[in-house]
């Protein structure tokens, strides 16, 4: 069985591209099941094969980890994991027959955070002080926001990635697909001052092609980002956790509240599926009020005659 997870962690990382961080989790969820398995039927782990696997045995897997405690989100993916691994070895001739295409599993509980409003992200973008650090605070800030960046697509941008000129950046996301986003006036302004004020005194005499820097002049890692971010988030709501992801939340949200079209947003966003995009923004109860009084024949109140 082992090496048949080896063959499907490879083709994921060659063929599907898929983030390090997803083929360690698969890699994780699928050990941790072989573990069951084996003890299920009695066998060594290493004598396990895919053929021992059946419905009734999984369905016990997941009953196990429902009695465990686990998330329903957790046990999800362990599934997709296994649904995944399964339809890997139909593909490669290793299996004639799925053994888990009956089953289902309950859908997650969709827990969409709280979305600042747009008076609120400039409360937030305005926190930064007139220092090189906090122009780079600033800058970061506008930029995550005007762009909805992942934050390794933030860290990840080099000097020939910004085009300030047209208000454009080139960012590298999830699949090394590469996509141009547009950036509003404040985050062009944003970036034009940091560039000239406040970069040049982080990188001192360090050559680095990386936008942004840390306190010593190398590029600016994830971890340094999300903590930045956080810690401006913390001051606008001291009471609430909230991650970088929040802004690429609000970004979105804004965008359909203001009438996007949600596939433009599927591409600012850089998704590759349109149900990601669903599942990453919301459209406001003001907004779907607004399109059903202008939309349907019946809609209009008094008032609005």
């Amino acid at each position: 069985m082992y090496h048949l997870i080896d063959r499907f962690l490879a083709y994921l990382r060659a063929e599907r591209q898929a983030a390090r961080s997803t083929i360690l989790a698969y890699q994780s969820d699928l050990f941790a099941g072989i573990d069951f398995f084996a003890r299920a039927r009695g066998k060594a782990r290493e004598q396990l094969q895919p053929a021992d696997i059946d419905l009734p045995l999984f369905r016990n897997y997941l009953a196990a980890l429902v009695q465990a405690g686990l998330a329903r989100s957790t046990i999800a993916r362990k599934a997709a994991a296994w649904r995944s691994f399964f339809r890997f070895l139909i593909r490669e001739n290793e299996l004639e027959v799925n053994p888990l295409s009956g089953l289902t599993t309950p859908k997650r509980r969709r827990k969409l955070p709280r979305v600042l409003s747009p008076a609120e992200v400039e409360a937030l973008v305005e926190f930064p002080d007139q220092d090189h650090l906090g122009l780079r605070d600033r800058a970061l800030l506008e930029t995550v926001y005007a762009g909805g960046l992942r934050v390794s697509e933030l860290v990840g941008l080099d000097l020939a990635n910004v085009d300030l000129k047209r208000g454009y950046v080139r960012v590298l996301g999830k699949g090394n697909r590469e996509r141009q986003v547009p950036l509003g006036r404040y985050a062009v302004e944003a970036l034009r001052c940091y560039l000239a004020q406040g970069r040049p005194k982080l990188a001192g005499k360090r050559l680095t092609q990386a936008v942004f820097l840390n306190h010593r002049g190398g590029r600016l890692s994830v971890r340094g980002a999300r903590l930045v971010i956080s810690k401006y988030l913390r001051r606008l709501a001291p009471d609430q956790q909230a991650g970088p992801h929040l802004l690429r939340h609000c970004f979105a949200t804004h965008l359909l509240d203001a009438g996007a079209d949600l596939r433009a947003v599927q591409e600012l966003l850089g998704h590759a599926r349109l149900s990601t995009t669903q599942i990453y923004t919301r459209v406001s109860a003001d907004r779907l009020q607004e399109v059903y009084r202008r939309s349907h024949p019946r809609g209009r109140t008094k008032r609005d005659n």
